[in-house]
């Protein structure tokens, strides 16, 4: 577990503190000792210095008693000890010890230094008094030569106890400018370590994402400066985030918004990201699939090996595919691919657009086959007339009969092209008057229009002894436009009334639900199988031709009345069964507002 920096700084002035005051004292007390030593040692010379003339005299005498005499007298008034030594170092005399029974004392370093004619000094323990003294010789001279040495000792402890006593009070202050010291060195590491905390606990804050917390920089020193500086590195790092995060959101709320899909994909075929759209088209989960490999996402091989073309391309590519996502039903895609590039321009990736082209590819089998049915209802009777007019003209005319016959074929011919024309006219001007948002939409009365309707196609009926009722309240409203919803009714009517057989029933029916109003057409004909009625509305599509063309109709009635009811927002739907007849349902919306918006 990591320390504290307070427990870190404190602990180490302690021991410096320690240590110093520890030096000082050892220094001290040695400054002390050496410094008693040598005021021993003078004055310890200048008793010698003092001496040295009496005993030089007593030397003249050779007198044992004499130099004994002498030194216990000085032993008396000074209470040191006094020695004389020989020049082959036998002791003569000594003011505390028996001279008999004492070693020879020539290697003694304070003899050997006063023999050679000086004053000398030494510091060791006595082995006759097993203590620590403090010796001086002092050579003596007799004719001007050395005669003997004369040694002065005096025991060292008192320099011990002065010393002892001395440590002690020195441990006892400094036990209390310790003490200070440490309270001194806490406050300090406190003023140190508290705002490198609080730089610590406001880094953590950056780090955990809170770029508006701000540091307190009141002082001005280096901890100080570098608060201002981490304040203002979190302030432009907040900027930078807040403009990074800016524009990913416009990014993404346009990638989001786009109808064509956009994935981009690393060089190792990772799906980097992809929009709605893109996920949409894939089959894919734009959270859950991101990161994974393009095999893994995308299960199209020829989108898979587009994707590697784009990447390893130089130039944008673009192509044609269909793909299955998912779905039994087919999406065609036109598809754009470019390599993706970093700044340094090395190759990162590649970016793929997606354009959704099923519908306009439907439009367009929708247009081709619009023409090809144009072309092929309106040959059909232009070539039948034209036929039967060369006929008449190679000679027919002569004979009545037949000139009769043919003119009766070219007029049904040139009715069935009229009626294919006006049912064009009339799906083109539903379609303009749609598209210009000129539908003049009021509320009408639903019976009138029906009965309308029905008053158009009753001589057709009449003919097939078709009786056509209505069922409608009188007080039924909506907003529609009446002209055109006639047209649609008149063209459901008119398709039971085709396809019912003599003596039958044309049953029409409006009713009220909720939000809408329903509007019902129910033949009792042959009916129509299940496999044409997804494509039972598309132009001049047929579930029986020849029966179609025999009962003059064009093909174009119900897609008619599928863009009347699609311009109104609502919906047709068909019930039918063969041999059992049909019912078409038109759904009408009855707010107002669903209308306005075209």
């Amino acid at each position: 577990m990591k320390r504290r920096l307070l427990w870190q700084v404190f602990p180490t002035f302690i021991l410096v503190i320690v240590a110093g005051l520890s030096a000082i004292s050892w220094h001290v007390s040695q400054l002390f000792r050496d410094f008693y030593r040598h005021e021993k040692q003078v004055q310890l010379e200048h008793l010698v210095h003092a001496a040295r003339h009496y005993f030089e005299e007593i030397l003249g005498t050779d007198s044992h008693n004499a130099m004994q005499a002498a030194c216990d007298a000085l032993r008396d008034s000074t209470g040191y000890r006094y020695t004389l030594i020989d020049l082959q170092g036998n002791v003569l005399a000594d003011s505390d010890q028996d001279p008999e029974v004492m070693e020879n004392h020539l290697m003694r370093p304070e003899v050997q230094a006063a023999l050679d004619g000086r004053t000398g000094s030494d510091i060791r323990t006595s082995r006759t008094l097993q203590q620590e003294l403090l010796y001086v010789g002092l050579p003596l001279v007799d004719d001007g030569r050395t005669a003997a040495v004369l040694r002065v000792a005096v025991p060292l402890v008192d320099l011990h106890y002065t010393t002892r006593r001395m440590m002690s009070r020195m441990f006892r202050y400094g036990l209390v400018i310790a003490l200070l010291l440490a309270v001194v060195s806490f406050a300090l590491s406190w003023k140190i370590s508290r705002p490198l905390e609080q730089l610590r606990r406001g880094a953590m804050r950056f780090a955990a994402g809170d770029l508006s917390h701000r540091l307190p920089a009141a002082s001005s020193d280096e901890i100080g400066t570098l608060a201002a500086s981490m304040n203002q590195m979190a302030a432009q790092l907040d900027d930078r985030i807040r403009s990074i995060m800016q524009q990913r959101n416009e990014q993404q709320a346009v990638l989001s918004s786009m109808v064509e899909g956009v994935l981009a994909v690393d060089t190792n075929g990772r799906l980097i990201s992809v929009n709605d759209a893109a996920a949409e088209m894939l089959n894919i989960d734009p959270q859950k699939d991101v990161d994974l490999t393009l095999e893994e996402v995308v299960r199209n091989t020829r989108l898979q090996r587009f994707i590697r073309r784009a990447m390893d391309s130089i130039e944008p590519i673009e192509e044609q595919m269909v793909i299955q996502p998912g779905t039994e039903l087919e999406c065609h895609l036109h598809v754009h691919g470019a390599p993706l590039r970093s700044a340094a321009d090395d190759p990162i990736g590649a970016l793929v657009v997606l354009n959704d082209i099923t519908r306009i590819h439907r439009l367009e089998q929708i247009r081709r086959d619009f023409v090809a049915n144009v072309s092929h209802e309106l040959k059909t009777p232009i070539t039948s007339i034209k036929g039967f007019i060369e006929t008449l003209l190679d000679g027919a005319k002569d004979n009545p009969e037949d000139c009769r016959r043919f003119l009766e074929i070219i007029a049904r011919q040139a009715h069935r092209l009229d009626s294919i024309i006006d049912d064009l006219l009339t799906l083109s001007r539903v379609e303009q008057q749609s598209e210009d948002e000129q539908l003049d939409i009021s509320p009408c009365h639903i019976k009138t229009i029906l009965t309308a309707a029905a008053d158009l196609c009753r001589p057709a009926a009449t003919d097939k002894d078709i009786q056509i009722q209505i069922t409608c309240q009188d007080a039924l409203e909506a907003p529609v436009n009446a002209s055109l919803l006639e047209q649609a009714v008149v063209n459901l009517i008119d398709n039971a009334v085709k396809y019912s057989s003599p003596g039958g029933a044309v049953h029409v029916q409006a009713s009220c639900a909720e939000n809408e109003v329903l509007i019902s057409v129910r033949d009792q004909g042959c009916g129509i199988a299940a496999e044409h009625l997804p494509r039972l509305f598309e132009r001049f599509y047929r579930v029986d031709k020849a029966r179609s063309r025999t009962l003059g109709g064009t093909g174009l009635g119900l897609s008619i009345v599928k863009h009347v009811i699609h311009y109104h927002k609502g919906q047709i739907s068909v019930e039918s069964r063969p041999n059992e007849g049909s019912t078409f349902t038109l759904h009408l919306p009855t707010g107002p507002s669903r209308l306005a918006a075209n």
